[in-house]
C-alpha cells in the first residue's frame, strides 16, 4: 500500500468522466488500498479515482468512528437511488486544498454499489456521510464541488492532529 499524488484542481482529469468497473483486479484492490492510504495521509473523509489519476468508478469514504462506525467504505460503481432532504454546509475537497465553499447536498441518501469483491450492498447514508458520498460520487462525473458553491470560496486552515 502507498501514498498517492492527489490531482489538483485545474488538472484535467478531474473533469473527465469514469469508466465502470467491469471485473476487479489485483491492480483495483491495490488502487483501493492506496486511495484509503492516500485519503488518511491527507486527513480526509474521502477521495475519488480520479483525485489519485484514474478513471475508474471507485470511491473510498471514512468519516470517522464517531460519525459512523462501520467504515471506511469501498464503492465500486455507486449509484444513488433515493435523495432524501436536504443539508448546507461548508464543504472542501483534497483537490482544492486550502478552500471551502457552500454547498446543498442531500440530508439523506440509499446508495447502490459493489465492494471491492465485486459483491453488491446499498449503503444507507445520513448527515456527513450522505455528504461526502454525494461529493465523491460527483467526481466520477467529473463534478466538483467547486461548480456547486453557493457563493464564493474561502480560505480555510486545517489544525494538524
Amino acid at each position: 500500500m502507498a501514498v498517492r499524488d492527489i490531482r489538483i484542481y485545474g488538472d484535467e482529469i478531474l473533469t473527465k468522466p469514469c469508466r465502470e468497473v467491469k471485473t476487479i483486479t489485483p491492480r483495483l484492490k491495490e488502487l483501493a488500498n492506496d486511495m484509503l492510504d492516500t485519503m488518511y495521509e491527507a486527513n480526509g473523509v474521502g477521495l475519488a479515482a480520479p483525485q489519485v489519476g484514474v478513471l475508474r468508478q471507485i470511491v473510498v469514504v471514512d468519516v470517522g468512528e464517531e460519525e459512523d462506525p462501520n467504515g471506511p467504505y469501498v464503492l465500486v460503481n455507486p449509484r444513488i437511488l433515493e435523495k432524501e432532504g436536504t443539508q448546507t454546509a461548508d464543504e472542501g475537497c483534497l483537490s482544492v486544498p486550502g478552500k471551502a465553499g457552500t454547498v446543498t447536498r442531500p440530508m439523506k441518501v440509499k446508495v447502490k454499489a459493489f465492494d471491492i469483491d465485486m459483491n453488491e450492498f446499498v449503503l444507507e447514508a445520513e448527515g456527513l456521510l450522505a455528504r461526502a458520498v454525494c461529493h465523491e460520487i460527483d467526481h466520477l462525473s467529473g463534478v466538483m464541488y467547486v461548480d456547486l458553491v453557493e457563493g464564493t470560496l474561502h480560505d480555510v486552515e486545517y489544525e494538524d492532529e
